[in-house]
């Protein structure tokens, strides 16, 4: 039987800002939930409002572990005012800058699950250069460009234990999908490509790999 998130928590993640659609969140749960037998942390790197790290979240609560997210919460590319993905509410009014963590901790206190989450503010590559504790499971829901992309693989990849999960998101092999999801299908191709990573499922945009070898 495919594990499950807590109602309340399924509930809570639809109520929340993202784009993550549902099926895709059940997959990442089961992902989680899995590589929550390892006894080691589950880091996401994207958190924008706190969507996804919610499911992360009742994975680690289930498993006794930490859920951990990686963000500098001023906004990835297609965020920013102009493109489609922007949400004015996500404005501080006095900087005039994006800023989501407010949103991301409202998210993760009216869920309950602010216990079970350490939020690493900060960009991604400066964290993974300090980071040296091995994961469970890494899922890359960051930036959308191959440098951003890239330098999110090369960071947290390495840090996939064995037996562990890497779990990319809006991985898109169509060329017209360009700017939101050829540089997570360039990542995806290159894990596979390593020898090092062995596909497990494919969930709409959402692929999971499982470190069956060495090196990224």
């Amino acid at each position: 039987m495919t594990a499950a998130p807590q109602p309340e928590t399924l509930a809570a993640f639809e109520a929340a800002k993202g784009f993550m659609p549902t099926g895709e969140g059940l997959a990442l749960y089961a992902a989680a939930a899995e590589a929550g037998r390892l006894g080691l942390p589950l880091l996401e790197v994207g958190t924008y409002c706190g969507r996804s790290t919610l499911l992360l979240a009742d994975a680690a609560r289930a498993a006794d572990v930490t859920a951990l997210t990686v963000d500098h919460h001023r906004g990835s590319e297609e965020q920013q005012p102009g493109w489609d993905y922007h949400d004015p509410e996500t404005v501080d009014p006095e900087l005039g800058l994006m800023d989501t963590l407010p949103a991301f901790r409202r998210t993760l206190h009216r869920a309950g699950l602010e216990d079970h989450v350490v939020a690493l503010v900060g960009r991604s590559p400066q964290v993974a250069r300090v980071w040296r504790t091995p994961l469970g499971l890494v899922f890359v829901d960051g930036g959308h460009t191959d440098e951003h992309a890239t330098a999110d693989y090369e960071g947290w990849a390495p840090h996939v234990a064995d037996g562990g999960l890497l779990v990319i998101h809006d991985v898109f092999p169509d060329p017209a999908d360009e700017f939101t999801g050829q540089a997570p299908y360039r990542i995806y191709l290159r894990a596979l490509a390593s020898g090092a990573f062995t596909e497990v499922s494919a969930t709409d945009s959402l692929r999971v790999l499982r470190r069956t070898g060495a090196g990224s």
